[in-house]
């Protein structure tokens, strides 16, 4: 048993949970949302997936292609997620904090230059299979 705002609830389990979780994950998918970063990457997506299926010549190199678009949404809500819960602690200036954010955004970094390199590979082989 847990208690939500004072009140006893009974946990979920099971099957009967997964609308809760998916209630759960939208509304995170919301939060992101107000997050510049996050909206820019999202619209960025939209037109980065089809496309894919369009410069992908099989459909390993499209999976890959979308597997990276997926990476860098899915490293920028990490990192969203992790400064939220850092200035939840405290808004006050602490090293430790500064390298948990630091590192996060570099993980976005990482994932943003995966993400460039398959999709410049990509487009290079489909201009040369053109050519």
């Amino acid at each position: 048993m847990t208690l939500k705002k004072g009140k006893p609830s009974v946990k979920l389990r099971g099957f009967a949970r997964l609308p809760h979780a998916f209630s759960y994950s939208i509304a995170g998918l919301k939060s992101g949302w107000k997050e510049p970063a996050f909206a820019f990457e999202v619209m960025l997506a939209t037109l980065l997936l089809p496309a894919a299926f369009f410069i992908g010549q099989g459909w390993l190199e499209v999976v890959m292609l979308v597997a990276t678009v997926v990476l860098v949404l899915i490293t920028e809500l990490l990192n969203t997620a992790l400064e939220a819960a850092i200035d939840r602690i405290s808004e006050d200036h602490h090293e430790l904090s500064k390298i948990a954010k630091d590192m996060a955004s570099a993980a976005v970094l990482l994932a943003l230059l995966l993400c460039a390199g398959v999709w410049l590979a990509a487009v290079v082989a489909r201009a040369i299979a053109w050519w």
